[in-house]
Order: C-alpha cells, then structure tokens, then sequence
C-alpha cells in the first residue's frame, strides 16, 4: 500500500502533505502498514485490500510488514499512508507518552473494533514449571517473541519488569531471549531453540493452531490475576478470556489473557474522498464479509467502532459513519 507519485511533485511543497495529493481521476496507491508475516495482522491487511480494490478499483492497496509499537510513528511522519495501530499504544502515541518520545499529531483513524486481539503466552508441554511468574524467572529461561517493534515485545517487557526480570537479565543468567517474525519464532519453538512463547494475535492464530498440531506438545498459559490488573490498571489494556475450544490441543479450560484492539490509522493528509470510500467499504462489509477476512474481525461493530477517542476519527470516516446512520451529534 503506498502513495506512487513523483518525486517532482513531492518537492514542490510540504514533504508530509504532498505524497498525498492526487488528481480526482488518478488511481489511488496506499501503503498498508501491518504487522509480522505469518500474524493476523498482515492477513487482515490483505483481505481489506482485496476488499476495498473490489468496491473502489480505483483504490489500490499495497501491504507492508510492520508492528503495532512503530506503526504510529511510521503513519505519522508520512511513510505509510494507512497502518494497524493498537488502542492503548495509539493513545500514548497521540500524547507523547511513553514508549514515544514527542506528539503524534498527524494521525487519524477509521475507527477501532477491527480485531480484538488476546495476548498469548505458551509453554512446553513436557516439564517445567507451569506458572507465569515462575517461568519467567527462572534460570536459563528460553523464550522467543516478535521484534522489538511490536506491541507483544513491549507487553512482554512490561510484564517482566513487574516480575523483577528483563531480558538482560534472562541473558545474563544464561537463557535466550529470541526476537523474529511469528513465523521465525513459531519454528525456534518447534525446533526446541525456545521452551516459551509469548504473541499477541487474534483467535484464531494460525501459528497457534500449527503449533497445536505439531510435533512438540505445548501449553497455554494463565495470565495470573496481579499481572492482569496491572497490565489494565497501568496501562490501558482489556481483561480478556481464550474461550477452552479455541485450540484443543493448547488448552483444558478458559484460559484468562489481557487483550487489545486493532485501530486503523491514517495520515491527516489522506484524502477526504479516499477516507472516506475504504471506512464506507469496511462498514459495508460488516459481518460475513469482514469474518470471512479473519475470524476476529467480526467483532467489528460500526455503532461502536466511531467512539474511539484515542486520536481524531478522520473527517471521510467520520462522513461514512454519519451516512451509514451510526454517528449522531
């Protein structure tokens, strides 16, 4: 997904407003930033591609992997006209809170409610301790997560620090701290590189239910209560469940989790008309259409997806909800 314009064009006014400044009549190229090849993320990107190139053929879209910790950045400084942002990560984003460092005060979005994604932390099946805290603080502890870019890195950092580790220290006392894709990951784990796991998609997880048909028996883990409550109380995330059925073979129970949900940004600049035909589309395709994408985004819901208050909804968003009856006032 990405804006081709020339380069004479770019220069004849501002380097963030011009890339986006179309004549009516031209076709439309976006860059979708998404997250690791492999997660639900890049998938959801490429069915809302194919998806709005069906209804707008003007519109085409071109997906590109990222993460939700530098997907904010990415949009905002005009690299990516359109990305995935998480809820709360967004929100600080927009503040200049931390893990950013200054204002983030060109993003928009199309709304929120795209995918509601649970944390997952998985453990080998065949011995070890079975506990969170425990397994995260023991000795030659080896685990394997996305790239330090993603939301799920800094989850997990967040979560080790309130265990009283970090992952100098898990190297330091001889364990391995792995960062790759959710592929790259998903293999070390197979491989016996990694014992544990820790990813944050949407159910179903493709990578989680591979790995449940693997050859390596493994094991979702609890969130316990404490970190939970300081994961929502800190930081703005949601109390969340994996439903026992969602992966036979992982789990024996409800597993409790913490959650996010999936944000669609854009630049200011985008423009209005174009805003305005992909959120009509995504609204269009409430229901069957969307779940046909990923599973997770059912949960879509335009009633809702409007109220997110973490950056401004973009005005052909906010036109397409009015349209479509599900935004007063």
């Amino acid at each position: 997904m990405d804006f081709r314009i020339s380069r004479r064009a770019a220069l004849a006014g501002s380097a963030l407003a011009l890339p986006f400044i179309r004549r009516a009549a031209a076709q439309q190229t976006l860059e979708f930033v998404a997250g690791s090849l492999g997660g639900g993320w890049y998938t959801m990107a490429a069915g809302v591609a194919a998806l709005v190139r069906d209804e707008n053929p003007e519109i085409q879209i071109r997906v590109v992997p990222g993460g939700g910790l530098a997907n904010p950045t990415r949009v905002n400084n005009g690299q990516s006209q359109m990305g995935w942002g998480i809820d709360a990560f967004t929100a600080a984003a927009a503040r200049g809170e931390e893990p950013y460092k200054a204002k983030h005060e060109r993003l928009r979005s199309l709304g929120t409610g795209y995918s509601p994604t649970e944390h997952n932390f998985l453990r080998r099946a065949d011995g070890g301790p079975a506990d969170m805290k425990a397994i995260l603080t023991q000795k030659g502890v080896r685990i394997g997560c996305p790239q330090r870019s993603s939301t799920d890195e800094m989850t997990l950092q967040r979560i080790l620090k309130f265990c009283g580790t970090s992952p100098e220290k898990i190297r330091d006392e001889g364990g391995r701290y792995l960062n790759g894709s959710y592929n790259d990951i998903a293999g070390a784990f197979g491989d016996g590189q990694v014992d544990y796991l820790y990813v944050a998609l949407a159910k179903p997880a493709a990578i989680l239910t591979e790995i449940g048909q693997g050859r390596r028996a493994a094991k979702l883990v609890a969130f316990p209560e404490d970190v939970r409550k300081h994961l929502i109380d800190t930081y703005a995330y949601n109390q969340g469940v994996i439903p026992a059925a969602t992966y036979p073979a992982l789990q024996d129970a409800d597993v409790p989790v913490t959650t996010m949900d999936s944000v669609i940004l854009v630049h200011d600049t985008l423009p209005e008309p174009v805003a305005y035909a992909v959120t009509r589309t995504l609204i269009k395709a409430k229901g069957a259409r969307l779940t046909q994408i990923h599973a997770s985004m059912g949960a879509y819901d335009p009633a809702v997806a409007w109220k997110y208050a973490g950056v401004p909804l973009h005005p052909g968003a906010e036109r397409a909800y009015r349209e479509a009856g599900v935004m007063q006032g």
